[in-house]
């Protein structure tokens, strides 16, 4: 079995450092035959990892003279998804592009029919789905009976809230996708799998409520490094200064990990900036209320608030209720109405990052390349995710509720 040949657009935390390490350790399965990043020194030092010389700074000139293996993987910004996606699925390749698949509706629904006249297959990076935490409460899910009432929970924690909405690449809402589209298109995606009947209706409401320059405390300086306060919970320096840390998120802010090199970061870069005066303009909290086809009645609470970073859940049905804590601790239980029952259920132990999501998408991704099969990452699976989360927006934005199936393609 030879490996597939795999082109890299992207070579930042998740195109390096999620992507291309599963490759380098599966080397059997598939090899990196060329890297694309807008920062060619950071082109150069991923192509160098995995062997090859075939290097590019503009996605364009990727596609400009055929193909060059055949499989990609899109993990440039969010914005930047639907060029270079487009592009790979009109010369045939087989590609996985990181969620959000685009970042408007229109453009999400013209990378599916794209992909439906394609010679390749077009995959979206919907990690959840490949965890053995959500693998296993889908199968629990007719054990209820008829599912009633869902509330679920996406708990970001306060510092990851900081670092990726407040002081990084999501928090300028103009130059990013809505928080509730890059973080929940996820949470939509598990959702849509589990729930019998299509949604509706939606309705949401949310705010920027705690990053203003108003709210910041007493004393508080610009930056971090020199600030005076130390009970902020936004501090920067417990994060990105401790030692002990290397990878993500601290690998985001700088090449340069020695002490000296994170505090140079902190020093001049977006990390170190005071979260209450970095301006971000995305939400810090939101919740969506749906009701299903059939009657269900589901809500979305996303927040950046959390003590900890874990997603919480609750399906209740005619038959049973479904408690359950994705994070670092996994836990599912299931509560028989009539025999009062209580069960927890195992949940085998993840191998990756995202909970085992990372392997999973990887050897589902690989698998469909193999067999010309499709996957649950497939992407007209997943626009119902992305149709979701835009359409919560605009019902944020306009104060209106939306009927969903007008936006259906």
């Amino acid at each position: 079995m030879n490996p597939v040949e795999v082109v890299v657009v992207g070579a930042g935390q998740r195109g390096r450092d999620v992507y291309g390490a599963w490759i380098r350790n599966h080397p059997e399965e598939a090899r990196v035959v060329a890297v694309c990043d807008i920062d060619r020194d950071r082109a150069r030092s991923m192509a160098r990892l995995h062997g090859t010389d075939l290097v590019f700074d503009d996605p364009a000139e990727v596609f400009s003279g055929g193909r060059l293996g055949q499989a990609i993987i899109i993990a440039t910004p969010d914005r930047f998804h639907h060029g270079p996606a487009g592009a790979a699925l009109e010369l045939g390749y087989d590609v996985l592009v990181e969620k959000p698949m685009a970042s408007s509706l229109a453009d999400c629904v013209d990378l599916v029919a794209r992909a439906e006249t394609s010679a390749g297959s077009l995959h979206v990076g919907h990690v959840l789905r490949h965890t053995p935490f959500f693998r296993r409460l889908h199968d629990l899910i007719g054990d209820i009976g008829d599912v009633v009432t869902v509330e679920h929970r996406e708990n970001v924690a306060s510092w990851h809230m900081a670092h990726s909405f407040v002081r990084g690449n999501w928090a300028i809402a103009e130059r990013a996708t809505p928080m509730i589209v890059q973080k929940c298109c996820h949470d939509f995606d598990i959702l849509s799998w589990n729930l019998p009947s299509r949604v509706a209706s939606l309705y949401s409401v949310g705010s920027l409520y705690e990053f203003h320059p108003h709210r910041a405390p007493t004393n508080a300086t610009s930056r971090c490094l020199e600030c005076p306060v130390d009970d902020c919970p936004y501090d920067a320096r417990p994060v990105y200064l401790d030692m002990s840390r290397s990878g993500w998120p601290v690998s985001v802010i700088t090449e340069d990990l020695s002490h000296g090199g994170r505090v140079e970061a902190l020093r001049t870069g977006p990390y170190g900036r005071c979260a209450f005066r970095a301006g971000s303009t995305v939400v810090d909290n939101q919740t969506v209320t749906m009701q299903t086809e059939d009657g269900a009645t589901v809500s979305l609470v996303m927040h950046g608030h959390s003590h900890v970073e874990e997603r919480t859940m609750r399906y209740d049905g005619t038959r049973a209720t479904i408690r359950g804590v994705f994070g670092a601790r996994q836990h599912l239980e299931i509560h028989e109405h009539r025999s009062k029952i209580r069960r927890e259920v195992d949940i085998p132990q993840p191998r990756s990052g995202h909970g085992g999501g990372d392997d999973g998408i990887m050897r589902s991704f690989f698998s469909s390349v193999r067999t010309g099969g499709t996957g649950p990452t497939e992407a007209a699976t997943s626009l119902e995710s992305h149709l979701l989360a835009f359409a919560a927006e605009d019902s944020r934005l306009t104060g209106v509720p939306v009927d969903v199936a007008t936006l259906r393609p």
